[in-house]
């Protein structure tokens, strides 16, 4: 009898783990794992789709197209990282500022692989021109961000939450 009933403490411990485990998982889910899951990738803009700030066709500029996509599953397609955080930093002047922002994707400048802009380091100030001037170079880890700006006169690495619109080129 005895040992049913140590048999039977154990189960229930171990149940309770297991219960904890499930729970943390789903939590992860749920939350996202601080941004490293993330829904797939966008499709990438097609011949039609425009930059939401200043009207020119994305899908010409593939090396430098940046996606916002919002909780209802809407995507705005920009030329660069510099009208995307026009866009995201003006909500309201563009009539989104009711909608609320899922995801933002940049395209790496080394890889060309579409990257989570959270996750991002932009060059500012570099001589690097986008398709519309001076731009916000990203990069997908930081010391190539730092070798991106010794090699091109970056002036500023920032991080997501770092741009301002002061600080976006002009």
């Amino acid at each position: 009898r005895w040992l049913t009933i140590e048999a039977a403490s154990i189960q229930d411990a171990e149940m309770k783990k297991l219960r904890l485990l499930l729970v943390a998982v789903l939590c992860a889910l749920v939350l996202g794992v601080g941004g490293a899951i993330h829904a797939a990738d966008p499709p990438p803009p097609t011949a039609k789709d425009r930059c939401g700030v200043c009207g020119m066709f994305v899908a010409k500029y593939p090396n430098w197209a940046a996606t916002v996509i919002f909780t209802d599953g809407t995507q705005v397609f920009f030329d660069g990282p510099k009208d995307l955080f026009r866009y995201i930093l003006n909500l309201e002047d563009y009539k989104a500022e009711n909608r609320e922002i899922s995801e933002v994707f940049v395209t790496d400048y080394y890889s060309t692989a579409l990257i989570d802009a959270k996750d991002a380091f932009f060059v500012s100030g570099s001589d690097v021109m986008g398709p519309m001037g001076p731009e916000l170079v990203p990069l997908s880890k930081e010391a190539h961000a730092k070798t991106f700006a010794l090699d091109h006169g970056g002036e500023l690495i920032l991080r997501f939450d770092e741009i301002t619109s002061d600080k976006i080129p002009r």
